[in-house]
């Protein structure tokens, strides 16, 4: 139960290939854009495969009915398929893996064609292997292998010979699990994949050593692994930390492979979809705690997993199951309960051979509690024999596996003889050609310098002359109200009037006056415009009646005396409301302004602005819509203003109803109080 059982299941995440990661630059945009698009969605939704795999299939079903490259498509339809097969959805994945097999067979040949072929051979291999077809799965992963050579990702045949490497382990034939996965960890280097990336085949070296009772090499790799441990993917720190904790069982430290499978229990608690590998490693802490004679730690973590596996009915965790609470029972002396369980366990017949010797200890124990010391006798001879033979074994595979390390090692040392050779012969070449290509190089260096000397140049050009107009425009809107004279001559005459009249005056004075002074200041204080606004507004007041009111609401919590905007920004609506809307209007005449903090989802503090009129909202075609100067003067103001602030001032303008039910135009605002207004 140690080692067979977590493989059916891990052994299929080990084939979750970045697909298109390597590919050339295709034969249309199309195909090009859709490879972006699938790498992209890969990037995302990769890591997700094995703990959210519903979540990552929709989105993989929606991608694929997007698709129009039929390539890219049936990517997306293999990404639904690992979703699948993690689930345990095996039906579904019967019926995409016949589709997929359908179309490869049936497509134009290509090295795009050879890199899906070879991802679709190496999930079927992954099937097949869930079903205990080794030598269908070593088939169907050494043909990948050769496809994924003709096709563009050289890359996935790193992947395909460490599924080959575990198929090769399901076999027990540790001495070929070592040599691919050696060979898988040389086309790595030579790659130069990057060493975190080479985790799956230290600790699948570390568990082909396991099983040949090496722990020195074992710890090796396990110890190789675990320095990239915090970049493992969830599911590879799930195999990792399970056949760890798997190593110490067999050496019988049974508190060292406790620590590693409590590590994993936390771990796999985070993933919801994780209820095979959780009910797993409950089994496994139910072992070790009844070899530390903890009965009671081993009852409570069998009471959790068993309801799993007789859901599920697979036999060799029930096989298990049973050897386990048969030894509970005999701790307790109570040989008829030991029985009963003896008597419901599944048979022998294709359990590992770990797993049986277990039994027969128990059995021998039983045995010899009821007195029956002959049956306790043949137990213990079978376990004597099944010593010897797995012992033999080992022995046998590991002279092979060094062999077969010697034969790599002098293949590999004959490939650096010939590969130094031609570094030599590469190295005479490029002595040849090494000043040329330096003057080359010094004669580009100093013409993209050139070029890049004038480009910035004329780019300052244009952004000074843009300034320039820029600012000139702003002064030429600043001043398009009245101008000194006007001023002057105004003051001149209030002498001759009558008291109303030269209230009346010295309101246009100050009007006028503060224009003046606005004209000069790109930005003011929120009093400031608030006070020209409020001077307008009372000129204005005799002119559209008794019917005409007007409000101004400002948020206590804001600081009118330092909260600055740009000049001219509220009087500007208010003179349009009151001139386009209000004056001519029969009836109630109502304008609002509004001042308050404003809400920003990234989390600026703002205030807004709302000017509001009842005079029946935003219309083009009025013959009161004037020249729509006052309007460009906001927006022109505002982009320029904007072009140096990461957060801009934001202006709508939007037809509204009043709360009498009259239609209106509102233009509202929003202005981030830290705002730079220098050009």
């Amino acid at each position: 139960m140690k080692t067979n059982i977590p493989y059916y299941i891990y052994s299929l995440l080990l084939s979750l290939l970045l697909v298109g990661g390597g590919c050339h630059s295709s034969s249309s945009s199309v195909e090009e854009n859709e490879e972006e698009s699938f790498i992209a969605f890969y990037h995302a939704q990769g890591d997700s495969i094995s703990v959210n795999s519903s979540a990552v299939r929709h989105r993989a079903l929606q991608r694929m009915e997007q698709s129009k490259d039929s390539i890219t498509k049936h990517y997306y339809l293999a990404i639904a398929f690992k979703t699948c097969l993690s689930a345990e959805k095996l039906d579904s994945a019967k019926q995409m893996l016949a589709h997929l097999e359908e179309f490869v067979s049936s497509y134009k040949p290509s090295p795009r064609l050879a890199d899906l072929t070879s991802e679709v051979l190496n999930m079927k291999g992954n099937y097949e292997l869930l079903f205990g077809s080794e030598d269908s799965a070593i088939y169907c992963y050494q043909c990948a292998y050769e496809y994924s050579l003709r096709g563009n990702r050289r890359g996935a045949a790193t992947d395909v010979l460490i599924n080959l490497a575990d198929a090769y382990q399901h076999k027990s034939q540790f001495d070929k699990s070592a040599s691919t996965y050696r060979r898988a960890l040389f086309l790595a280097d030579s790659l130069g994949v990057d060493d975190a990336k080479k985790t799956p085949i230290y600790y699948g070296l570390a568990h082909t050593y396991m099983a040949l009772r090496d722990f020195e090499e074992c710890d090796r790799y396990y110890n190789l692994a675990a320095r990239y441990y915090d970049r493992m993917l969830p599911f590879e720190k799930n195999f990792y930390l399970n056949n760890r904790g798997n190593s110490y069982y067999y050496r019988g430290d049974y508190a060292e492979a406790i620590r590693y499978f409590k590590q994993l229990e936390q771990l796999i608690g985070q993933y919801p979809e994780t209820e095979f590998q959780t009910n797993l490693c409950w089994l496994n802490l139910s072992d070790c705690f009844l070899h530390l004679m903890k009965p009671d730690s081993a009852s409570f973590y069998l009471d959790r997993c068993e309801p799993f596996f007789q859901r599920i009915q697979l036999p060799a965790a029930l096989y298990y199951i049973a050897t386990q609470r048969m030894g509970l029972a005999l701790m307790q002396d109570n040989y008829l309960l030991a029985r009963r369980y003896l008597e419901k366990s599944p048979s022998d017949e294709g359990m590992d051979q770990s797993m049986v010797q277990i039994r027969n200890q128990v059995l021998e124990r039983y045995f010899e509690g009821t007195g029956d010391y002959r049956k306790a006798y043949n137990y213990l001879k079978k376990n004597v024999q099944l010593d010897d033979s797995v012992r033999n074994e080992r022995v046998r595979m590991r002279s092979a596996d060094l062999a077969l390390r010697y034969q790599q090692d002098s293949t590999l040392l004959a490939k650096n003889v010939l590969i130094q050779q031609q570094r030599t012969h590469v190295l005479q070449l490029q002595k040849n050609q090494l000043i040329w290509l330096s003057l080359i190089i010094t004669i580009a260096f100093v013409a993209i310098l050139y070029y890049l000397y004038n480009k910035r140049r004329r780019l300052r050009q244009q952004q000074e002359a843009q300034r320039m107009v820029s600012a000139m425009r702003l002064e030429n809107m600043r001043n398009r109200m009245s101008p000194h004279f006007i001023f002057n001559v105004l003051s001149q005459h209030l002498n001759g009037c009558n008291e109303h009249e030269q209230q009346e005056l010295m309101g246009l004075v100050k009007l006028m006056r503060r224009n003046l002074e606005l004209a000069e200041q790109l930005c003011v204080t929120l009093h400031e415009e608030l006070d020209f606004v409020e001077t307008y507004i009372a000129l204005e007041r005799k002119s559209l009646g008794e019917d005409f009111e007007s409000s101004i609401t400002i948020d206590p919590s804001l600081q009118v005396e330092s909260l600055q905007l740009p000049s001219m920004m509220i009087q500007i609506p208010v003179e349009n409301a009151i001139k386009h809307a209000l004056r001519g209007k029969q009836g109630a005449k109502r304008l609002w302004i509004q001042i308050a903090p404003d809400e920003s989802p990234q989390g600026v503090e703002r205030f807004f602005i709302e000017v509001t009129d009842n005079g029946g909202g935003f219309r083009v075609q009025s013959i009161h819509r004037g020249t729509g100067t006052g309007l460009k003067v906001v927006m022109q103001t505002v982009q320029l203003l904007n072009r140096s602030n990461k957060q801009p001032i934001e202006v709508a303008v939007d037809d509204v109803i009043s709360p009498q039910g009259e239609n209106g135009c509102r233009v509202r605002i929003s202005i981030p109080q830290k705002f730079n207004y220098k050009i």
